[in-house]
């Protein structure tokens, strides 16, 4: 009895093991960490929930977005984003063109935002348009 019911112990420990590692090799936040040293773009986000921030990754730096529920002309949606970085040290060597490709990946997800940039990226973006 207490044979089968080791048994029993070892193959829900293994179960349970095989089922962590597959989790861990799903999760999109580890994604995003891989995609982030490897310097690669990688956008994580819940289109669903608008009270979420999503986090996308480009070249290196890490970019986190607010978005702002509104209307449009037929539906609510999300009409406002705001943009920033936590680290502005990374974003050396970035262009002009860097933000637009950033841009354009934002605007497939949300065609109807308009999207802001906080300091310093801002003025960096407001001086490139002159």
């Amino acid at each position: 009895m207490i044979v089968i019911l080791l048994r029993l112990l070892l193959f829900a420990a293994i179960f349970f093991i095989i089922f962590t590692i597959i989790k861990y090799l799903l999760s999109p936040r580890r994604k995003l960490e891989l995609a982030h040293e490897q310097k690669k773009t990688y956008f994580l986000d819940d289109q669903k929930n608008v009270r979420k921030n999503f986090l996308l990754t480009y070249k290196g730096v890490l970019f986190e977005g607010e978005k702002y529920l509104g209307t449009t002309d037929r539906a609510f949606d999300v009409i406002s984003i705001f943009v920033w970085t936590k680290n502005t040290s990374e974003l050396k060597g970035l262009t002009y063109d860097d933000f637009n490709v950033i841009e354009r990946k934002i605007k497939s997800a949300y065609p109807n935002a308009k999207i802001d940039w906080k300091s310093p990226i801002k003025e960096f973006l407001i001086k490139k348009q002159r």
